[in-house]
């Protein structure tokens, strides 16, 4: 078994989305598993003209909602298995996902033609399929300025960029690209630093934990990708740097819309804040845990065939997009 190295810090803050693209809640403990935070993402909006899920990538106004569940979800939350969840529009309103009406309503906030749909079974894979994406959606989703280019997604293992290709979202959880997403305090306090007069609040960034790293490095997380963070009763991989899109940039409740927040990230920090991880031993992670790292054997390495290789399937796959509007 590889050894542990002393501790890297203690989780900060936990947060639980009840509702994809919608503002979650920051609780103080929870089970993890192999689809992440327990009862994290149970319910998404579907665009009916595209007949696929949907998020605030594509109608923002979903950020300006909030969610959260009606009690504690049980131990069998997951697919096929979606907790009632509230939702709280800007003015104030209030609707259940168990409300007939919750339809109507968020189609005309969002002012197209959408569905509240929970969290399907992993054996219904084509409620996870899409449309094809332009190359003009992806522009628009990833914030990416006129002139500038997409950004390398080459990080990627083969197998994750294939399962991109094919789902909006990974089967079997309404998460974007993996199950859990790690941060540290250190890297919004060096982005701040860094472009001063631009707010790092924690909550554009969705995160699924945050940590209180130790030490004075600048962007702690990025130096334990490929490792495991061991807290008492759990484990959590880093695996790759998030890549940010548009939605930091986006209005949320207390927050009003910032351009310049990707802007600097893709300015100071490769376009990366925090990083995408899976749960590799299940468990419970609580606020205050202390976390250590287990290296991995071998550290990534930056090129070779392998990188080459899936650097070429994302220059075919960025060519094959149809340019879009």
């Amino acid at each position: 078994m590889a050894e542990v190295e002393p501790a890297v810090g203690r989780i900060a803050q936990i947060w639980r989305y009840p509702v994809k693209s919608m503002t979650g809640e920051r609780i103080t403990a929870s089970d993890v598993g192999p689809l992440g935070l327990h009862a994290d993402r149970m319910w998404a909006v579907r665009d009916l003209e595209l007949g696929a899920t949907t998020g605030a990538k594509r109608l923002p106004a979903l950020l300006r909602c909030t969610a959260r569940f009606t009690a504690e979800p049980p131990r069998g939350a997951g697919p096929a298995n979606a907790p009632e969840v509230v939702i709280a529009l800007p003015c104030g309103e209030e609707v259940s996902s168990s409300d007939p009406s919750v339809h109507a309503r968020l189609s005309e906030f969002v002012q197209r033609e959408v569905r509240l749909c929970p969290l399907p079974p992993v054996s219904d894979r084509k409620q996870y399929r899409g449309p094809m994406l332009t190359r003009a959606d992806a522009r628009r989703m990833m914030g990416v300025d006129p002139g500038e280019p997409l950004p390398d997604i080459s990080m990627f293992p083969v197998r994750k960029l294939a399962e991109l290709s094919r789902y909006v979202t990974p089967v079997g959880s309404y998460a974007d690209v993996y199950p859990v997403h790690l941060m540290t305090f250190a890297s919004l306090r060096t982005m701040a630093r860094r472009s001063p007069g631009t707010d790092f609040d924690v909550r554009r960034f969705r995160p699924t934990v945050v940590v209180e790293a130790v030490g004075d490095g600048e962007f702690p997380e990025w130096e334990w990708c490929g490792g495991t963070l061991v807290s008492p009763h759990a484990e959590l991989t880093a695996d790759v740097p998030t890549i940010r899109c548009v939605m930091p940039t986006l209005e949320q409740p207390g927050l009003p819309r910032d351009p310049e927040v990707t802007r600097s990230v893709s300015r100071h920090a490769r376009r990366c804040l925090g990083v995408y991880g899976t749960v590799g031993k299940p468990g419970r992670i609580a606020e205050g845990d202390r976390l250590e790292l287990r290296p991995p054997r071998h550290r990534p390495v930056a090129e070779g065939a392998g990188a080459r290789a899936r650097r070429l399937l994302v220059k075919a796959g960025n060519l094959a997009m149809p340019k879009g509007k």
